[in-house]
């Protein structure tokens, strides 16, 4: 099997990133090339293990992954974050699943919801914005109607199906990565604070009936390179979040849907979650964040209703 591992970076995750460049050197099936997309204007990285190169590219998470991979000679491309550490067989585990599985992406369960606690896992359904799934020997990840998503509780087998999950690993087919056209939504990286792409990506691949499998037998590592958050970088985590999920629910489940009825449905889907995620502010008198969520609610329905976001290609439930 020949692969290609991309990387994308602003080049500042330090030992973190050499660890990922170890990994990579180590793997019982090696990959044919390393290329490393780096934001405009940032130095390159001092780690090296002598076999990566790089092309500099727009900065933004989807503008460094939503790329024509030109570069690319290999048939299967290996997507990486900056800040994952994993062992030698790795590739090669992924690849014999894939194969076992028929399936067209693989991709690791990086960050275990299934280990959430029973009050966390409470509060997130009662919410809207996540669910835990039990006795479910199908799927991993589920898009719920409200844009959030379900997660298996306790998997027992090494890999399940999936619409959605996080993007710092998988393995595809080049040519079935370009067939999302990803590139349509860069709308993402002009958002405050950039959330989502993940659940965009993998769902555009879902979209487009693509297999898509979580792998939950692995061992990688989540270095996490990115820095604490501030109080600041809360609030506008926060309003990129419910900014994204308005978005998201109007582009990729409102619009593709056919029956009229589960159209509906997903409407009073976002409504309890819209009202729900006000009403706790209110209720816990906490006014600085309801008028965060208000602003996001907001400004989302301006986007959607923007000129700019009409122009985006309209998505297709195949």
């Amino acid at each position: 099997m020949n692969y290609t591992a991309v990387i994308r970076t602003l080049g500042t995750a330090g030992e973190k990133y050499q660890q990922l460049l170890n990994s990579l050197n180590c793997q019982t099936i090696s990959p044919k090339d390393i290329i490393v997309y780096i934001a405009d204007g940032y130095p390159l990285p001092k780690e090296s293990i002598g076999r990566e190169h790089y092309v500099y590219v727009k900065k933004g998470m989807v503008a460094q992954r939503a790329l024509v991979y030109d570069e690319v000679a290999t048939e299967y491309i290996l997507f990486l974050d900056d800040d994952l550490a994993f062992p030698p067989d790795t590739v090669e585990t992924m690849y014999r699943l894939l194969k076992e599985e028929g399936a067209d992406v693989i991709s690791p369960d990086i960050f275990p919801n299934a280990l959430r606690s029973r009050k966390s896992e409470i509060m997130m359904t009662i919410s809207g914005r996540m669910r835990a799934r039990y006795k479910d020997c199908v799927w991993g990840y589920k898009i719920m109607k409200t844009g959030g998503y379900s997660y298996n509780k306790n998997p027992q087998k090494e890999v399940y199906l999936s619409q959605t999950n996080a993007g710092a690993c998988f393995l595809c087919r080049k040519d079935n990565f370009l067939k999302i056209h990803l590139e349509e939504e860069l709308w993402m990286d002009k958002m405050i604070y950039a959330l989502g792409d993940d659940q965009v990506m993998y769902y555009k691949m879902y979209l487009n009936k693509l297999k898509l499998i979580t792998w939950y037998g692995h061992q990688f590592e989540h270095l996490d390179a990115g820095e604490n958050l501030t109080k600041e970088k809360e609030r506008m985590r926060l309003y990129g979040d419910i900014y994204f999920k308005n978005v998201f629910w109007h582009r990729f489940i409102y619009l593709p849907e056919r029956s009229i009825l589960l159209k509906l449905w997903s409407v009073v889907c976002i409504l309890y979650y819209l009202i729900f995620t006000l009403m706790i502010s209110i209720l816990k008198f906490r006014i600085h964040i309801l008028v965060t969520k208000y602003q996001a609610i907001r400004d989302a329905w301006q986007f959607i209703s923007s000129e700019e976001y009409k122009k985006c290609p309209r998505v297709v439930k195949y």
